[in-house]
């Protein structure tokens, strides 16, 4: 993902607190590491957290640099007002209620402070592709492009956004200076190995004369990945 340093913008932890929430294996979280003056990381299984902390420890980062630990995103049992960055790609979207797990993102942030949050964005190439995959071209006509990332993107209740949504969100949250972008993902110019599901000679026939120079010089209008800044 070449733009992650340009949204997270990590050299900018420089002295500050780091929340991240969702630290998978680590990739993002090492780089918090590397610059704030203490980065917490939190994750809702025990196998995230094991391999974040393997990543660490094999990157030589102090233990006293960071704390992770296990963690429910609707309900972080950490201060209110403790961190100047809130960070997460990728995961609040997965959570059953999205709006309340932004409010205690919104809750741990200082004053001032900033929140760099990417969810899934509706009017993408990739829900696209899966509103045709399992809607018309399977006789399911009342399925929509939000539908079909619920139902087949990633896990079961992804949620996807529009831009006013996710501004209306965040703004009636209480974030202000909120900054809305979007950018193509890995999906949305099938640069990924299909899976299992998708072998059959069509999904094959579709990989190999896929658009991907078209989709690029449309540029990242229509991206999967909608990246959500505001300030507390």
């Amino acid at each position: 993902e070449p733009f992650i340093p340009e949204f997270a913008r990590f050299h900018e932890a420089k002295n500050k607190r780091v929340l991240e929430i969702g630290v998978g294996a680590g990739s993002d979280f090492l780089n918090w590491t590397r610059h704030a003056e203490h980065a917490t990381g939190v994750d809702l299984t025990e196998a995230a957290i094991r391999l974040t902390d393997e990543n660490l420890q094999l990157h030589d980062i102090p233990p006293a640099k960071y704390t992770l630990q296990r963690a429910d995103a609707e309900n972080l049992n950490l201060p209110s007002e403790s961190f100047d960055i809130v960070y997460s790609w990728g995961v609040l979207h997965h959570s059953p209620e999205t709006v309340q797990a932004l409010k205690e993102v919104f809750r741990v942030l200082k004053p001032g402070g900033n929140a760099k949050i990417m969810v899934y964005h509706v009017h993408s190439w990739t829900a696209w592709m899966l509103y045709a995959l399992y809607g018309p071209l399977r006789g399911h006509f009342s399925m929509t492009p939000r539908k079909a990332v619920y139902k087949h993107l990633e896990s079961p209740g992804t949620k996807a956004y529009d831009l006013s949504e996710a501004r209306r969100i965040l703004e009636g949250i209480g974030f202000t200076n909120v900054r809305l972008s979007t950018r193509l993902s890995p999906g949305d110019l099938l640069e990924i190995k299909p899976s299992g599901k998708y072998q059959s000679g069509i999904h094959r026939m579709i990989w190999k004369f896929y658009p991907r120079s078209l989709v690029r010089a449309i540029g990242h209008r229509f991206g999967l990945y909608l990246l959500m800044e505001g300030t507390k």
